[in-house]
């Protein structure tokens, strides 16, 4: 990966190792299939310089999908609030951190930010995925969402991409890892793993 987006990728708030997000971008760029790329959690853009990348490397693009007003644990009070992310009426909105990051990374013209929530977006949605990385909201009934609203556009040998996967409880929240556990249930198979992050394609 190049050392400038791989350097300005790993100082970008974030939850992604620099690991798996090498990893990400390995495994997109060598065996997703020919089409665009979508991630759910755009955040601050850490993940989209990653995919991004591939994206470009692919003659894609990346779909960055997220309603930038910060998960459950992001809001005020709670264990990963940044305060550098609040706006003047006093909510989270992290789109303009994500869109200077992006623009640091002069990935502008692969990668797509768009705002909204993924059921909505998911319901509109008509172009089919090479790649498809669920990282947004961590409870059940949001990752449950993310599967049944975007899997059916994901390609028949797109690949699905799981952030947060501990199936040690103790480590992390379980929604992520029982996702995984659905997919390999469902007919996909582990191609590649780094740290939390599981990448599955259809056997």
């Amino acid at each position: 990966m190049d050392r400038v987006l791989r350097q300005v990728a790993i100082a970008a708030p974030g939850f992604l190792a620099d690991e798996e997000g090498l990893a990400l971008y390995r495994t997109a760029l060598a065996t997703a299939p020919k089409g665009p790329f979508l991630e759910i959690g755009g955040y601050c853009g850490k993940s989209a310089i990653y995919l991004g990348a591939a994206a470009r490397s692919r003659s894609t693009v990346l779909y960055s999908l997220d309603h930038h007003r910060g998960s459950e644990e992001q809001q005020p009070g709670a264990e990963y609030f940044d305060p550098t992310l609040v706006d003047q009426r006093g909510r989270i909105d992290s789109l303009p951190m994500f869109r200077r990051t992006i623009a640091a990374a002069n990935l502008e013209d692969v990668v797509v930010a768009v705002v909204g929530r993924s059921s909505v977006v998911a319901g509109a949605w008509a172009t089919p995925l090479a790649l498809l990385f669920v990282d947004g909201g961590h409870s059940e009934e949001d990752v449950q969402a993310d599967l049944a609203g975007w899997l059916p556009h994901l390609k028949p040998d797109g690949l699905l991409a799981v952030h947060d996967v501990f199936p040690n409880p103790a480590e992390g929240g379980q929604a992520p890892y029982h996702a995984y556990l659905q997919a390999l249930e469902s007919g996909f198979v582990e191609v590649c793993a780094e740290r939390s992050l599981r990448v599955l394609a259809r056997s």
